[in-house]
């Protein structure tokens, strides 16, 4: 049955799990469900600083990213360094504040230089006092709190003795200051740093958490906190860091013992798979006398889900079974079965098939996937159903993604789409259930 967002909020909520992981395509509205599930758990109904959502719920999504930016104005005269600030409002102060007080500085920068294989060295600032001429000329000073900003230093390709002076390159993209060069990272790495500041402050949350006695917890400051929503936190990392990602994820979810709940979405496919193959393991702790205790059961705690969203505008999240893993080429067939079925068919799902074919040709071990494709009577590849292919998943423009198609490549789409799964043994019920 469809629903609308806030429905199927309710829905994860009251499964009641430790853990829900949920498949969909960029774009379905993994980040709306994340917000709608954010004013379900912890609606804002007051200003009182103590009674925040973040008291209940702690979020990684798109919008996190959006408290961070960049300060560009290298050839300032007051301090013309690049540097990413932190926007400040209750929920940064909030999660700086903790940050800095539990000494989680070096952390974040382990943590970044992990994921992103970087030798660039992020470093907060010290409190310091700002020298600034308002509109009337007049000097005026604003504080800058400590942890307010971030400078990315990188060490030099060659020893620089410049004593306390500054440099600035013809471009102004680097300044070098003693012997370091500091940058303006990329957007991928800025989105590893951030990422890199949520999961160092979401390791500390479990740690404290699995005190069971609130009374010997370092800070109280996570003791109503309920659920951790994660949204797509790999956007920007290569398979390699992906998997580590994944992997360390799996771990510290496995290790909280808490009532803590998790919910991570995602589009990648490959960050699905990892991490529903770490959580479907069972996970043991060692007892003071040697025997092992079961802490984590995935047949309990785990439970799998698909979104979609549907022609109608509302969506449908299907579960998916623990015990297999998710065949992405077999949802993008469903997919393409379920658009030919209502009469939906847009440009997009050309770029389905195409997918599907270079998976199968890998698989089949074809070194071209037109080879799969219906044959002519000369035996060479149909070459309008390789024009069709080609035309229609390559497009220069966003907005042609969904441009109407004409009704004989939609038949054709059909009668490939058939001859694919009747050709090549593909089982009815698996498509059936995506």
């Amino acid at each position: 049955m469809n629903k609308e967002l806030k429905d199927i909020a309710q829905e994860l909520k009251d499964a009641n799990k430790k853990v829900q992981l949920i498949y969909a395509f960029n774009g379905t509205g993994k980040t709306r469900l994340s917000l709608e599930f954010k004013n379900l758990v912890a609606p804002k109904i007051t200003d009182d600083e103590n009674n925040q959502p973040r008291e209940k719920i702690l979020y990684y999504n798109a919008f996190t990213e959006d408290l961070f930016y960049w300060d560009n104005d290298l050839k300032a005269e007051i301090d013309p360094k690049p540097k990413l600030k932190v926007q400040p409002n209750t929920f940064t102060g909030w999660l700086i504040t903790l940050l800095k007080d539990l000494g989680e500085d070096g952390n974040i920068i382990s943590n970044f230089q992990r994921y992103t294989s970087s030798r660039v060295s992020p470093e907060f600032n010290e409190a310091y006092v700002l020298k600034i001429e308002d509109h009337d000329g007049r000097e005026v000073e604003v504080p800058v709190p400590a942890f307010s900003e971030v400078t990315f230093k990188i060490a030099a390709n060659q020893p620089v003795v410049v004593g306390d002076a500054i440099v600035t390159t013809d471009d102004g993209a680097i300044v070098v200051q003693g012997n370091y060069e500091i940058v303006k990272i990329s957007k991928g790495e800025e989105s590893n740093f951030v990422w890199s500041v949520i999961y160092t402050l979401l390791e500390q949350v479990v740690s404290i958490r699995n005190e069971p006695d609130p009374t010997n917890r370092i800070t109280d400051k996570f003791d109503q906190l309920e659920y951790v929503f994660i949204d797509d936190p790999v956007c920007s990392l290569d398979d390699n860091h992906l998997i580590e990602l994944a992997v360390d994820l799996a771990v510290l979810i496995k290790s909280s013992k808490s009532n803590l709940k998790f919910i991570i979405t995602t589009h990648s496919p490959l960050f699905y798979n990892v991490l529903s193959n770490e959580l479907s393991n069972k996970a043991y702790e060692k007892q003071a006398d040697g025997t092992y205790k079961l802490t984590y059961n995935p047949n309990n705690e785990f439970k799998k889900h698909r979104l979609a969203k549907k022609a109608d505008g509302l969506f449908q999240i299907v579960e998916q079974p623990t015990d297999s893993p998710f065949s992405y080429h077999l949802f993008l067939l469903s997919e393409l079965q379920e658009a030919i079925t209502s009469g939906q068919v847009r440009k997009y799902h050309f770029g389905f098939l195409r997918n599907i074919l270079e998976k199968m040709a890998t698989f089949l071990g074809y070194n071209h996937w037109p080879a799969l494709l219906p044959k002519t009577q000369g035996g060479q590849p149909d070459p309008f159903l390789n024009r069709i292919l080609n035309l229609s998943s390559h497009s220069a423009h966003a907005g042609e993604e969904i441009a109407d198609i004409e009704d004989r490549d939609k038949e054709k789409l059909d009668e490939l789409v058939k001859y694919l799964t009747t050709t090549y043994g593909f089982r009815t019920q698996e498509l059936q259930n995506g």
